[in-house]
């Protein structure tokens, strides 16, 4: 039987690949986007699209009806992927901004999800995959915002994996170091005329969004998905860096980039 995959933030950069990917692999996927000509274009390229907004919950009460619909309530694998990037120094952010950081980046994953729940329950072997980042590991000045919407999906993808063990349900996350896509096109800046740029460490290690591939098809294909993926010699290097170092001087090498 055909598996059916469900991916969030579709548009372009990792969403957009790993859609094409799948697509080529075997998998029905659907595509999920925010904007309706997205989701047109999707359409268009073979694939099933449907309007999704995480920042808004009624679009996601609606997309998740239409997928359960579309997947006649059995599905096989979610790819929580959808989500922007707010940056600027926490004293410039106001508590709207960052109830849309986490809006976007958590909660409509979280509502998403729970409605997806029983469909992939049905399954009986199905995956669950969040995008996180290098950025749920550690956290930088002027993306703090970004870091904690990460840091609770990572939190919160730990209690899932645990709550669904015996459920033939898998967790993992995706943890992209520096990754070359139009997200940074989307990314919402604290403070007006001061635009945050990648340190040159990270912008020295970037790579192109098909980096993800290998680890997106591990997690959906192999009969042992891993916990954790990190992408990127950036991501690998924090997550060792993390465990190893003491958090003053974690905190140097961060403020030194």
């Amino acid at each position: 039987m055909q598996k059916t995959i469900v991916i969030t933030g579709c548009s372009s950069g990792i969403g957009l690949v790993a859609a094409q990917d799948l697509l080529a692999r075997g998998y029905r996927v659907i595509a999920a986007c925010r904007k309706p000509e997205d989701v047109a274009r999707m359409s268009a390229q073979g694939f099933i699209g449907v309007a999704l907004d995480l920042d808004d919950a009624a679009s996601v009460d609606r997309a998740a009806y239409e997928i359960l619909a579309l997947t006649d309530r059995c599905l096989f694998a979610l790819f929580n992927n959808g989500g922007f990037g707010l940056y600027g120094p926490l004293r410039t952010l106001s508590r709207q901004q960052l109830q849309q950081q986490f809006s976007t980046n958590f909660f409509g994953a979280h509502q998403l999800t729970m409605r997806l729940l029983p469909a992939l329950e049905a399954s009986g072997d199905a995956r669950i995959v969040n995008t996180s980042s290098v950025l749920g590991l550690i956290s930088t000045p002027g993306r703090g915002a970004y870091a904690a919407s990460k840091y609770a999906l990572e939190a919160w993808s730990d209690a899932l994996r645990l709550e669904l063990r015996r459920s033939g349900v898998r967790v993992s996350l995706i943890e992209p170091g520096p990754i070359a896509t139009r997200f940074t096109d989307n990314v919402t800046q604290g403070e007006p005329g001061k635009p945050i740029r990648n340190p040159g460490i990270a912008a020295r290690f970037t790579l192109p969004p098909q980096a993800i591939l290998p680890k997106l098809r591990h997690a959906l294909e192999s009969p042992r998905p891993r916990l954790r993926y990190p992408v990127t010699l950036v991501a690998h290097a924090m997550s060792i860096l993390k465990r190893l170092l003491p958090g003053w001087m974690l905190d140097r090498i961060l403020r030194s980039h």
